[in-house]
């Protein structure tokens, strides 16, 4: 007789098996364990057949999901995801006054500004204390990669460039002419390795991940699922949502962590952070990077008064 597997009693058990499992589930399952993870507002409030409807998978392979996990059925599995409603008030509370200024916004600026104030909203109900653990490992690394492909390379080139303010021992791994395997030959098991994506995730995204875990590096993934495939790889990933009115993923999200992310780089790094980076702003004045607002040839002055 097979033994039943023992249900997870907390979201964050149940996370944790969904990952581990996920990328031995059918496609089917995978769909829904996804949105189920990705939306756990919606299981405590709404309908098994709405959710199924929202997931784009039929009723019944949600009660299969559930039952492969190790529940009699889907309200056992249900009453894990009510119990954390209880504990996280607030994030529930933001999303559902998010989805009625959704509902009531006017114009396309303000749906994409109701939008987007929602999902920065949820940011740090997501990540809690995932930005100082992600900072921890950069910090301690020999040399940070950073990585993201098409729409997250603008996310990995903000980190890598204000990173790069202050640290020399950063290189951004870009594949192009398609080197990229040239450049995964440089890790070593002392680096760590920052990947940046959302679905549609990318091939070159995934082998980054699975390079960094074969040489043993520290990987930081930064998207939009804790199921995404480079999450399966990461000892630290930070989240972000994705929701736009628009007719692609918002990549605001990631801007937003690399951003405190930097940030919180630069704090621990302190005093010899703080006068690297001014050494750098003072090259790249002197260098002339930068208009002079006193040079009134800059500015498109004629010179007289």
């Amino acid at each position: 007789m097979v033994k039943k597997p023992h249900p997870p009693h907390s979201l964050e058990d149940l996370v944790a098996v969904v990952q581990a499992r996920f990328p031995d589930m059918s496609p089917q399952f995978q769909i829904g364990a996804r949105h189920l993870i990705d939306h756990p507002e919606q299981v405590p409030v709404e309908s098994m057949r709405r959710i199924a409807v929202s997931a784009g998978v039929q009723p019944a392979t949600l009660v299969r999901l559930a039952q492969s996990l190790g529940y009699e059925g889907w309200e056992a599995m249900r009453q894990v995801f009510v119990r954390s409603l209880h504990q996280m008030p607030r994030r529930y509370t933001e999303q559902a006054r998010t989805a009625m200024q959704r509902r009531n916004a006017g114009s396309v600026l303000s749906r994409h500004v109701s939008t987007l104030a929602g999902s920065l909203r949820a940011l740090e109900e997501l990540n809690e204390d995932r930005v100082s653990d992600a900072a921890r490992v950069l910090a301690r690394a020999r040399h940070v990669h950073i990585a993201g492909f098409r729409a997250s390379h603008a996310a990995a080139y903000t980190l890598y460039y204000l990173y790069g303010l202050f640290r020399n021992s950063i290189t951004l791994l870009r594949g192009d002419a398609g080197l990229l395997e040239m450049e995964l030959r440089a890790l070593q098991k002392s680096d760590a390795v920052v990947i940046v994506g959302f679905a549609p995730y990318s091939h070159e995204a995934l082998r980054v991940a699975k390079a960094a875990q074969s040489c043993g590096c520290h990987c930081i993934a930064i998207c939009d699922s804790q199921v995404a495939p480079i999450a399966q790889h990461a000892d630290v990933v930070l989240l972000f949502p994705t929701d736009t009115p628009s007719f692609f993923p918002s990549s605001v999200g990631a801007l937003v962590l690399v951003e405190a992310l930097a940030n919180r780089l630069l704090g621990r790094a302190g005093r010899q952070a703080i006068e690297a980076l001014g050494q750098t702003e003072e090259q790249l004045h002197s260098a002339g990077a930068y208009i002079d607002p006193n040079d009134d040839a800059a500015a498109g002055n004629s010179g007289t008064a």
